[in-house]
């Protein structure tokens, strides 16, 4: 079995589909993006990439807040409309019932199992995206998600929407195979 090179448009790759919310002329706003990814857990800090010309950027910009919503598997039809039109021909505002956190101006959805409400901390250009670095200050999760006597959301019943790459399609998640950081432990190999 050999290494063959292939294109990286071309990668399939998963990545968590997400609503970036964002306040802009006053109203929610809210665009379908596949590029979401946890920079760090303490202090916890993410991003998401958007094309530079998206109507949500100038909410981001002008309100130095966003937030990241996770739509479950049953939201797909609407999750991929508000990817489809843009915020300056269609007011969006009015598709989700929304709520805000602390910052009170990143909208979050309640529908979504899991809301992160972000303040904006770093913006950076990478090609024709902006990315957006933000602070969590605030984490949600509808409570039937919820599992173990700490309260941990769970991914199942998250049951989350996924983008693999190029391929442009949702996906549903798959099944747990092994524990981070465990299953590894099995292996006895010495490298000192």
């Amino acid at each position: 079995m050999g290494k063959v090179q292939v294109d990286f448009n071309k990668l399939r790759y998963p990545l968590p589909i997400t609503l970036v919310g964002a306040t802009v002329n006053g109203k929610p706003n809210f665009l379908t993006i596949g590029y979401f990814s946890i920079l760090s857990h303490l202090p916890p800090i993410v991003s998401v990439s958007l094309y530079e010309n998206h109507y949500t950027v100038k909410g981001i910009k002008e309100n130095g807040a966003f937030s990241v919503n996770f739509p479950s598997v049953d939201m797909v039809e609407i999750t991929d409309y508000c990817g489809i039109v843009s915020g300056r021909k269609v007011d969006k505002s009015n598709l989700f019932k929304v709520f805000h956190g602390q910052l009170k101006v990143a909208p979050m959805i309640e529908n979504c199992p899991l809301n992160f409400e972000c303040e904006l901390l770093h913006t950076t250009e990478a090609g024709k995206n902006l990315i957006f670095q933000g602070e969590v200050v605030s984490v949600y999760a509808n409570e039937e998600t919820l599992s173990g006597s700490e309260g941990v959301p769970d991914l199942l019943a998250i049951d989350p929407l996924i983008l693999f790459g190029s391929a442009y399609h949702s996906w549903k998640f798959g099944q747990k195979i092994a524990g981070a950081y465990q299953i590894g432990k099995k292996l006895k190999v010495v490298t000192e």
